[in-house]
């Protein structure tokens, strides 16, 4: 039993780094091509250095993986899972106590071996194509303030989930699911004011007249939104984007001060059309209604799994913890769920292309959308040339050269109808 998993997840290893090789593979082959709706925004110039920028990121993307890969060996099939839960699973001598610590010291080893792979990152691959900006200072604070944060919470839901299970050991998979749905809920109501204000400033659009057309779209799609701010993530990177966050009445526009600096006040307000969209058709309570479903399902599963006795025996462990056998779900978990991504992918990418739609039927102005996501390619070097098979297992986003072409198609339409009709000779 062992080694069929061992080879199941390998398999999922060596998928995700043949789809790497083809997607880079691919990039060399047509990487110089300047894709249609693209010319006289993107040269060759600017081709090669977004091909490099995807070659380098593909390159240390692989090197992540494989150590991940290797860590992920060890740990599950090298003996370090049975030597960290006799070290950990009794040290306080209480059921939730020893959970806690197990999982917070297990979360404070991941993120100390994160480190190197985020400082390699941030001050040697962003930096070498002109796209960090952030300090040394900065960038420490951002690490502490998220492990603190990572801590306090992870720490108290464990040791809620926990005392759950210890209080109901027959439903506590219903409580479990409940808790991690309040906690969800919970988190996108105070994020806004308690947890992103910690990383960055915001503040009130300072573009002259940006935010009265703002509020013009959003009253003519029907929605209200908090307020509508800018935030300074031009301190950490030039990468640029715009997102709503909250729910209900906590709801409220973030708009990056380095999109503000790339586009135009005609294509800010379309690409926040395509934001309104998603809100429109509801994107938002589908994907929680979705998540909170297969949670449900999980919990039940986790439950009936925990109480089998199997787990060890699948991994050819001796007895382990309670929290032990929770990692080795979480495990079997990520194999079972991989030939699923596709499906997830195609979901999300399904949702982009009715958030395209509802942009240009709100706005009237297709082309103000794709001349938007055009320069937003070229700012931030995306590849223009996926490799078709690595865009239809991972992209949640459509490629954007198929989104430029269909907003073409949508302003030829749209010039059709719009004209006159000829008279015939009589």
């Amino acid at each position: 039993m062992e080694l069929t998993v061992l080879l199941f997840w390998l398999a999922t290893v060596g998928i995700g780094l043949v789809l790497r090789y083809l997607n880079l593979r691919h990039l060399r082959t047509y990487g110089e091509v300047v894709p249609a709706g693209f010319e006289g925004e993107i040269d060759t110039a600017t081709l090669q250095r977004s091909a490099a920028y995807t070659v380098a990121r593909s390159r240390f993307g692989l090197v992540r993986a494989l150590w991940d890969a290797v860590l992920l060996l060890v740990f599950f099939f090298g003996g370090l899972l049975p030597a960290c839960d006799r070290l950990l699973a009794g040290s306080t001598g209480s059921f939730i106590g020893d959970g806690v610590v197990f999982f917070l010291a297990l979360l404070f080893a991941h993120a100390l071996l994160e480190l190197p792979f985020d400082l390699w990152s941030t001050f040697r691959l962003e930096a070498r194509f002109g796209f960090n900006t952030t300090t040394g200072g900065l960038w420490l604070a951002d690490r502490l303030k998220e492990l603190l944060l990572s801590l306090l919470l992870f720490g108290g839901l464990i040791a809620a989930a926990l005392w759950l299970v210890q209080a109901s050991p027959v439903h506590w998979w219903l409580w479990v699911w409940g808790l991690l749905s309040g906690t969800t809920l919970f988190l996108l109501v105070i994020s806004p004011y308690l947890i992103e204000p910690l990383f960055f400033t915001f503040e009130p659009l300072r573009r002259e007249g940006l935010e009265a057309g703002v509020r013009t779209l959003l009253e003519q799609a029907g929605l209200e939104v908090a307020t509508v701010l800018q935030v300074d993530a031009s301190r950490r990177s030039r990468h640029s984007n715009a997102y709503f966050t909250g729910i209900g009445r906590v709801k409220r526009i973030v708009l990056f001060d380095t999109l503000l600096a790339q586009l135009d006040d005609r294509e800010v307000l379309a690409i926040l059309a395509h934001e309104v969209g998603h809100w429109k058709h509801g994107h938002l309570a589908k994907r929680l209604a979705q998540s909170q479903v297969l949670t449900l399902g999980g919990c039940w599963l986790a439950w009936q799994a925990l109480h089998s006795g199997l787990l060890p025996r699948l991994l050819g462990l001796p007895a382990v913890s309670f929290y032990a056998q929770l990692l080795i779900l979480f495990f079997l978990a990520g194999i079972a769920l991989f030939p699923f991504a596709p499906l997830t992918a195609w979901f999300s990418r399904r949702q982009e292309w009715q958030a395209d739609r509802f942009a240009t039927d709100l706005t009237g102005d297709p082309q103000a959308l794709g001349s938007a996501l055009v320069k937003l390619s070229r700012e931030n070097l995306s590849n223009l040339h996926p490799h078709p098979l690595y865009a239809w297992y991972y992209y949640s986003h459509p490629p954007l050269v198929a989104r430029i072409q269909r907003l073409q198609q949508r302003l030829e339409t749209a010039g059709q109808q719009e004209s006159p009709p000829r008279k015939e000779r009589g």
